[in-house]
């Protein structure tokens, strides 16, 4: 895998061609600066590139070539399969309503089908030649209806809300009981597996994950789950829902626990039992691998295939290199280094986590450790990421140089999260580097080789 830091400068001409579309007044020098790559086609042949690193959670705008399409983020938490009502938590005055289907473009007449938004999602991923990421629901309840903003008074258990339980068992119907009261998850993954076959066949669902952000849980559902979620907690009921799933299922991946960031990554958000859980272990990620291994032993079969992490950084020039507008010189610089905390041992982290932190960085090689000293053979995603400047040249070169770290360090399963309704043009035109560089389905190869300047 070329060191992509200094490659990307000679890519630089061909993003600003790919990008014409994109901000004029971002537009880079009219030459890159000659550079000599030497390529041992001998050496560093030991990873291949896994093809699932190139996903994506919406559109990317000019992408060609996505490969993995996950139907996760807020509100899929509260998403009810069997008639396709979700809720937005704290993004949106924690209304109940018809917004999923909307989103994934389900017709109106179809909106209360079950799973039309599951179903949809996946037949629009497949017919793009993707794979598919779904969303399991493991904080405890659903959204019973659509009827809008849901009040403090309103909590869980309310009328307002369904009971969403792990396993019913079979025999399955071929619809779900919508007058009995409960949802459960292995009744959801078996109508999928009827609609599109297993995981293992070539349209099944492949991957499910163990909801989304547990962590915030509490912030974001308060309506929900008002109480932080404890580390033992998440861990028992990230077992209750992947023993649904594979025994519906067995050939489908589980992945989880789709932490939000460092904080979480650390201690579970300070979870309220962490102290008196975690013992020996270093962060939450360690406990979380050795409770899943665990609990694979009493189970017989692996229960977490893919330890799952969202990332976005802290790095900040003028400010947070995130935010909509951070494309001044002194962002575009930090925007620039910030890859390196994935995967550089010799960067120092210009961030509280670089700070105070600083043992678990550079976090891909770091998270690898973990997953080798406590559940060896577990797969690397990291399915919500984002580096800002989607309107700019410097989140070209950084989105560029994300895939690469990805691809260097092995990661199996990613998907960039989009953060803005802006065009990301400029992302798109990072992706097509590696999926489509020549208008004409040109590659980036699939294993690892060694490339130096």
């Amino acid at each position: 895998m070329p060191r992509f830091p200094a490659l990307l400068a000679a890519l630089l001409a061909a993003l600003a061609s790919a990008c014409s579309s994109g901000d004029p007044t971002a537009a880079p020098p009219d030459s890159a600066a000659a550079l000599a790559v030497v390529v041992d086609a001998h050496a560093d042949r030991q990873r291949p590139i896994s093809p699932y690193i190139y996903g994506a959670n919406q559109r990317v705008d000019g992408a060609s070539g996505i490969t993995v399409r996950r139907l996760g983020g807020n509100r899929l938490t509260g998403y009810n399969w069997e008639n396709n009502f979700s809720n937005a938590g704290a993004d949106w005055n924690h209304s109940s309503d018809r917004y999923m289907a909307w989103a994934t473009g389900v017709p109106a007449a179809d909106e209360r089908l079950p799973a039309a938004v599951l179903t949809k999602h996946h037949a629009d991923a497949r017919a793009e030649g993707a794979a598919s990421v779904v969303t399991l629901q493991l904080a405890g309840y659903v959204a019973a209806d659509d009827a809008g903003a849901v009040g403090p008074g309103q909590a869980a258990p309310s009328a307002r809300w369904l009971p969403v339980e792990p396993r019913k068992g079979p025999p399955f119907a071929s619809a779900p009981d919508l007058a009995d009261g409960r949802v459960y998850l292995d009744e959801m993954v078996h109508f999928l597996t009827q609609r599109f076959g297993p995981a293992s066949s070539p349209e099944g669902v492949r991957w499910y994950s163990l909801d989304n952000e547990p962590g915030l849980w509490a912030h974001t559902h308060s309506r929900i789950h008002p109480d932080k979620v404890g580390a033992a907690e998440l861990v028992q009921r990230s077992v209750a829902a992947a023993q649904a799933v594979k025994a519906v299922d067995p050939s489908a991946e589980i992945t989880g626990p789709a932490l939000y960031g460092f904080n979480a990554f650390l201690s579970l958000q300070d979870a309220p039992d962490w102290n008196a859980v975690r013992g020996a272990a270093p962060w939450f990620i360690d406990y979380y691998l050795d409770g899943m291994r665990r609990a694979e032993a009493e189970a017989g079969r692996r229960l977490l295939d893919v330890l799952d992490v969202h990332w976005y950084p802290e790095a900040a020039g003028d400010r947070r290199i995130t935010e909509a507008g951070a494309v001044s010189p002194a962002d575009a610089a930090a925007r620039l280094q910030a890859p390196r905390a994935l995967w550089d041992p010799t960067y120092t982290d210009k961030t509280w986590i670089g700070q105070w932190h600083k043992a678990f960085l550079p976090l891909l090689p770091r998270l690898r450790q973990s997953i080798e000293a406590r559940y060896p053979g577990t797969k690397l995603a990291v399915t919500e990421y984002n580096y800002g400047g989607w309107n700019h040249i410097s989140g070209a070169l950084a989105q560029a140089d994300v895939l690469g770290a990805f691809g260097r360090t092995g990661v199996y399963l990613a998907a960039y999260w989009r953060l803005s309704d802006q065009s990301d043009a400029y992302i798109g035109a990072a992706f097509n580097l590696y999926r489509n560089y020549d208008g004409r389905g040109g590659r980036f190869p699939d294993v690892s080789i060694e490339a130096v300047p």
